[in-house]
Protein backbone atom coordinates (compact mmCIF):
# COMPACT_ATOMS: atom_id res chain seq x y z
CA UNK A 1 0.00 0.00 0.00
CA UNK A 2 3.37 2.26 0.63
CA UNK A 3 3.39 1.62 -3.64
CA UNK A 4 -0.12 2.49 -4.27
CA UNK A 5 0.16 5.47 -2.20
CA UNK A 6 3.61 6.22 -4.02
CA UNK A 7 2.51 5.60 -7.15
CA UNK A 8 -0.90 7.76 -6.54
CA UNK A 9 1.87 10.66 -6.12
CA UNK A 10 3.88 10.04 -9.35
CA UNK A 11 0.65 9.70 -11.29
CA UNK A 12 -0.20 13.59 -9.77
CA UNK A 13 3.07 15.09 -10.26
CA UNK A 14 3.23 13.66 -13.78
CA UNK A 15 -0.29 14.63 -15.18
CA UNK A 16 0.93 18.35 -13.49
CA UNK A 17 4.25 18.02 -15.48
CA UNK A 18 2.01 17.77 -18.52
CA UNK A 19 0.17 20.27 -18.30
CA UNK A 20 1.46 22.90 -19.72
CA UNK A 21 2.94 21.36 -22.77
CA UNK A 22 -0.69 22.05 -23.93
CA UNK A 23 -0.87 17.77 -24.77
CA UNK A 24 -3.10 15.27 -24.02
CA UNK A 25 -4.94 17.66 -21.50
CA UNK A 26 -7.79 15.20 -20.74
CA UNK A 27 -5.18 12.56 -20.29
CA UNK A 28 -3.12 15.01 -17.46
CA UNK A 29 -6.05 15.75 -15.96
CA UNK A 30 -7.34 12.21 -15.22
CA UNK A 31 -3.79 11.19 -14.08
CA UNK A 32 -4.03 13.93 -11.54
CA UNK A 33 -7.65 12.76 -10.90
CA UNK A 34 -6.62 9.46 -10.43
CA UNK A 35 -3.22 9.77 -8.61
CA UNK A 36 -5.57 11.95 -5.73
CA UNK A 37 -7.99 9.37 -5.53
CA UNK A 38 -5.39 6.87 -4.94
CA UNK A 39 -3.55 8.86 -2.16
CA UNK A 40 -6.76 10.00 -0.58
CA UNK A 41 -8.05 6.67 -0.28
CA UNK A 42 -4.67 4.93 0.84
CA UNK A 43 -3.17 7.37 3.22
CA UNK A 44 -5.74 7.47 5.84
CA UNK A 45 -5.27 3.30 6.25
CA UNK A 46 -2.01 3.58 7.58
CA UNK A 47 -1.30 3.26 11.47
CA UNK A 48 1.59 2.53 13.28
CA UNK A 49 1.27 0.06 16.30
CA UNK A 50 4.42 -0.11 18.98
CA UNK A 51 5.33 -3.15 20.91
CA UNK A 52 2.74 -4.45 22.90
CA UNK A 53 -0.55 -2.49 21.56
CA UNK A 54 -2.72 -3.31 19.89
CA UNK A 55 -5.89 -1.96 17.74
CA UNK A 56 -9.12 -2.63 17.87
CA UNK A 57 -10.65 -2.75 14.58
CA UNK A 58 -14.48 -1.66 13.75
CA UNK A 59 -16.72 -1.50 10.57
CA UNK A 60 -19.72 0.77 10.89
CA UNK A 61 -19.79 0.02 14.67
CA UNK A 62 -19.02 -4.33 14.38
CA UNK A 63 -16.02 -5.29 15.81
CA UNK A 64 -14.37 -6.85 13.40
CA UNK A 65 -11.04 -8.10 15.39
CA UNK A 66 -7.80 -6.87 16.75
CA UNK A 67 -4.45 -6.74 15.29
CA UNK A 68 -1.66 -7.25 17.54
CA UNK A 69 1.45 -7.01 15.09
CA UNK A 70 4.17 -4.55 15.47
CA UNK A 71 5.42 -1.88 12.54
CA UNK A 72 3.40 0.19 10.17
CA UNK A 73 -0.40 -1.32 9.09
CA UNK A 74 -2.60 -0.32 6.93
CA UNK A 75 -6.38 -1.25 6.57
CA UNK A 76 -9.35 0.16 4.66
CA UNK A 77 -9.93 3.78 5.47
CA UNK A 78 -13.21 3.75 6.61
CA UNK A 79 -12.79 0.98 9.49
CA UNK A 80 -12.58 2.34 12.73
CA UNK A 81 -9.34 1.78 14.56
CA UNK A 82 -8.66 2.31 18.65
CA UNK A 83 -5.74 1.69 19.63
CA UNK A 84 -5.06 0.09 23.31
CA UNK A 85 -1.87 -1.01 25.56
CA UNK A 86 -1.40 -4.35 26.72
CA UNK A 87 1.51 -3.90 28.62
CA UNK A 88 1.86 -3.93 32.40
CA UNK A 89 0.36 -1.46 34.49
CA UNK A 90 1.09 -0.51 38.25
CA UNK A 91 -1.83 0.63 40.86
CA UNK A 92 -1.47 1.65 44.37
CA UNK A 93 -4.98 2.67 45.69
CA UNK A 94 -4.90 5.68 48.04
CA UNK A 95 -5.77 4.25 52.12
CA UNK A 96 -9.46 3.52 52.63
CA UNK A 97 -10.90 3.15 55.95
CA UNK A 98 -12.84 -0.22 56.22
CA UNK A 99 -14.46 -2.08 59.05
CA UNK A 100 -13.13 -6.06 59.94
CA UNK A 101 -14.84 -8.59 60.99
CA UNK A 102 -14.90 -7.50 64.44
CA UNK A 103 -16.00 -3.96 63.37
CA UNK A 104 -12.67 -2.56 64.11
CA UNK A 105 -11.69 0.14 61.88
CA UNK A 106 -8.46 0.03 59.79
CA UNK A 107 -6.67 1.47 57.08
CA UNK A 108 -5.30 -0.25 54.20
CA UNK A 109 -4.10 0.27 50.47
CA UNK A 110 -2.96 -2.31 48.11
CA UNK A 111 -0.82 -2.51 45.42
CA UNK A 112 -2.10 -4.04 41.95
CA UNK A 113 -0.15 -5.10 39.01
CA UNK A 114 -2.35 -5.47 35.66
CA UNK A 115 -2.76 -5.75 31.60
CA UNK A 116 -5.13 -5.81 29.63
CA UNK A 117 -5.72 -8.93 27.94
CA UNK A 118 -9.07 -9.08 25.70
CA UNK A 119 -8.39 -5.23 24.17
CA UNK A 120 -12.35 -5.36 22.74
CA UNK A 121 -13.51 -6.27 26.35
CA UNK A 122 -11.76 -3.37 27.84
CA UNK A 123 -12.54 -0.86 25.11
CA UNK A 124 -16.00 -2.15 24.33
CA UNK A 125 -17.97 -3.73 27.78
CA UNK A 126 -16.97 -0.53 30.13
CA UNK A 127 -16.94 3.02 29.46
CA UNK A 128 -13.60 3.47 30.84
CA UNK A 129 -11.46 0.30 31.63
CA UNK A 130 -8.71 2.61 33.72
CA UNK A 131 -11.24 3.77 35.85
CA UNK A 132 -12.78 0.45 36.46
CA UNK A 133 -10.00 -0.82 37.88
CA UNK A 134 -9.22 1.93 40.20
CA UNK A 135 -13.04 1.64 41.18
CA UNK A 136 -13.14 -2.28 41.60
CA UNK A 137 -9.57 -2.17 43.67
CA UNK A 138 -10.98 -0.17 46.18
CA UNK A 139 -14.59 -2.49 46.27
CA UNK A 140 -12.39 -5.58 46.63
CA UNK A 141 -10.17 -4.01 49.12
CA UNK A 142 -13.33 -3.19 51.17
CA UNK A 143 -14.75 -6.77 50.76
CA UNK A 144 -11.24 -8.73 51.57
CA UNK A 145 -10.97 -6.13 54.99
CA UNK A 146 -14.48 -6.93 56.12
CA UNK A 147 -13.92 -10.80 55.64
CA UNK A 148 -10.98 -11.38 58.19
CA UNK A 149 -10.32 -9.72 61.91
CA UNK A 150 -7.18 -7.49 61.85
CA UNK A 151 -5.62 -9.47 64.41
CA UNK A 152 -6.24 -12.74 66.75
CA UNK A 153 -4.46 -12.85 69.64
CA UNK A 154 -5.17 -16.67 70.26
CA UNK A 155 -3.95 -16.98 67.05
CA UNK A 156 -7.05 -19.40 65.68
CA UNK A 157 -8.31 -17.39 62.85
CA UNK A 158 -6.84 -16.32 59.72
CA UNK A 159 -6.05 -12.72 59.89
CA UNK A 160 -5.20 -9.47 57.62
CA UNK A 161 -2.00 -8.69 59.83
CA UNK A 162 -0.88 -12.31 60.27
CA UNK A 163 -1.61 -14.44 56.98
CA UNK A 164 -0.50 -12.15 54.05
CA UNK A 165 0.24 -14.44 51.91
CA UNK A 166 -3.30 -16.47 52.20
CA UNK A 167 -5.45 -12.91 52.46
CA UNK A 168 -3.03 -11.77 49.31
CA UNK A 169 -4.10 -14.57 47.22
CA UNK A 170 -7.99 -13.97 48.13
CA UNK A 171 -7.56 -10.60 46.90
CA UNK A 172 -6.43 -11.88 43.42
CA UNK A 173 -8.92 -14.14 43.19
CA UNK A 174 -11.56 -11.27 44.44
CA UNK A 175 -9.91 -8.81 41.73
CA UNK A 176 -9.44 -11.28 38.63
CA UNK A 177 -13.06 -12.06 39.38
CA UNK A 178 -14.68 -8.52 39.44
CA UNK A 179 -11.85 -7.56 36.63
CA UNK A 180 -12.97 -10.30 34.20
CA UNK A 181 -15.69 -8.58 32.44
CA UNK A 182 -13.36 -5.48 30.77
CA UNK A 183 -10.87 -8.19 29.69
CA UNK A 184 -7.95 -7.55 32.49
CA UNK A 185 -5.85 -9.59 34.15
CA UNK A 186 -4.32 -9.06 37.61
CA UNK A 187 -0.55 -9.98 37.42
CA UNK A 188 0.16 -9.59 41.47
CA UNK A 189 -1.31 -7.74 43.95
CA UNK A 190 -0.34 -6.99 47.86
CA UNK A 191 -1.59 -5.04 50.99
CA UNK A 192 1.27 -1.58 51.17
CA UNK A 193 -0.41 -0.32 54.03
CA UNK A 194 -2.41 -2.27 56.84
CA UNK A 195 -2.91 -0.55 59.87
CA UNK A 196 -5.85 0.17 62.51
CA UNK A 197 -7.51 3.25 62.44
CA UNK A 198 -5.93 6.50 64.54
CA UNK A 199 -8.94 6.98 66.78
CA UNK A 200 -8.52 3.04 67.95
CA UNK A 201 -4.95 2.95 67.60
CA UNK A 202 -3.76 3.77 71.19
CA UNK A 203 -6.51 1.97 72.77
CA UNK A 204 -5.50 -1.73 70.52
CA UNK A 205 -1.72 -0.75 71.51
CA UNK A 206 -2.81 -0.88 75.23
CA UNK A 207 -4.60 -4.16 74.22
CA UNK A 208 -1.55 -5.37 73.02
CA UNK A 209 0.40 -4.82 75.67
CA UNK A 210 -1.73 -6.48 78.07
CA UNK A 211 -2.05 -9.17 75.94
CA UNK A 212 2.06 -9.51 76.30
CA UNK A 213 2.14 -8.95 80.02
CA UNK A 214 -0.21 -11.77 80.68
CA UNK A 215 1.48 -13.91 78.45
CA UNK A 216 4.65 -13.21 79.94
CA UNK A 217 3.19 -13.49 83.36
CA UNK A 218 1.84 -17.19 82.92
CA UNK A 219 4.79 -18.15 81.31
CA UNK A 220 6.88 -16.93 84.42
CA UNK A 221 4.39 -18.23 86.65
CA UNK A 222 4.12 -21.99 85.00
CA UNK A 223 8.36 -21.89 86.00
CA UNK A 224 7.66 -20.91 89.23
CA UNK A 225 5.60 -23.73 90.38
CA UNK A 226 7.80 -25.91 88.21
CA UNK A 227 10.89 -25.20 90.23
CA UNK A 228 9.08 -24.93 93.64
CA UNK A 229 7.95 -28.28 92.95
CA UNK A 230 11.01 -29.83 92.02
CA UNK A 231 12.56 -28.15 95.28
CA UNK A 232 10.05 -29.70 97.31
CA UNK A 233 10.57 -33.12 95.97
CA UNK A 234 14.22 -33.30 95.90
CA UNK A 235 14.08 -31.93 99.81
CA UNK A 236 11.82 -35.05 100.30
CA UNK A 237 13.93 -37.25 99.10
CA UNK A 238 17.16 -36.64 100.31
CA UNK A 239 15.37 -35.85 103.67
CA UNK A 240 17.05 -32.83 104.42
CA UNK A 241 14.50 -31.32 106.62
CA UNK A 242 10.99 -32.18 107.68
CA UNK A 243 8.16 -29.95 106.58
CA UNK A 244 4.28 -29.70 107.95
CA UNK A 245 1.86 -28.66 106.08
CA UNK A 246 1.83 -25.04 107.22
CA UNK A 247 5.54 -25.09 106.92
CA UNK A 248 5.51 -26.24 103.32
CA UNK A 249 2.43 -23.55 102.33
CA UNK A 250 5.00 -20.92 104.19
CA UNK A 251 7.97 -22.20 101.85
CA UNK A 252 5.94 -22.41 98.90
CA UNK A 253 4.96 -19.21 99.32
CA UNK A 254 8.01 -17.82 99.88
CA UNK A 255 9.55 -19.02 96.73
CA UNK A 256 6.78 -18.19 94.75
CA UNK A 257 7.65 -14.13 95.87
CA UNK A 258 11.03 -14.75 95.17
CA UNK A 259 10.39 -16.15 91.96
CA UNK A 260 7.61 -14.24 90.36
CA UNK A 261 8.69 -10.29 91.68
CA UNK A 262 10.00 -8.04 89.67
CA UNK A 263 11.74 -6.52 92.21
CA UNK A 264 15.46 -7.87 93.90
CA UNK A 265 14.10 -9.94 97.00
CA UNK A 266 15.64 -9.22 100.62
CA UNK A 267 16.25 -12.13 103.29
CA UNK A 268 15.19 -12.78 105.96
CA UNK A 269 17.86 -14.39 108.61
CA UNK A 270 15.93 -16.59 111.35
CA UNK A 271 18.59 -17.55 114.40
CA UNK A 272 15.71 -19.14 116.05
CA UNK A 273 13.98 -22.22 115.34
CA UNK A 274 11.88 -23.63 112.79
CA UNK A 275 9.23 -22.69 114.40
CA UNK A 276 9.90 -18.91 116.19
Amino acid sequence: MLFVALLGVLMDGYGVARLPAGDSVIESVALIIVGTILFVLVIPGFYMLQPNQAVAITLFGDYRGTDRVTGLRWTWPWMGKKKVSVRANNFISDRIKVNDLRGNPIEMAAQIMWRVVDSAQALFDVDDYKQFVRVQVEAAIRTIGSRYPYDDFEHLEITLRGNHDEVGAELRTELQARLAVAGITIDECGFTHLAYATEIAGAMLRRQQAQAVVAARKTLVEGAVGMVEMALEQLSAKNVVELDDERRAAMVSNLMVVLCGERDTQPVVNTGTLYQ
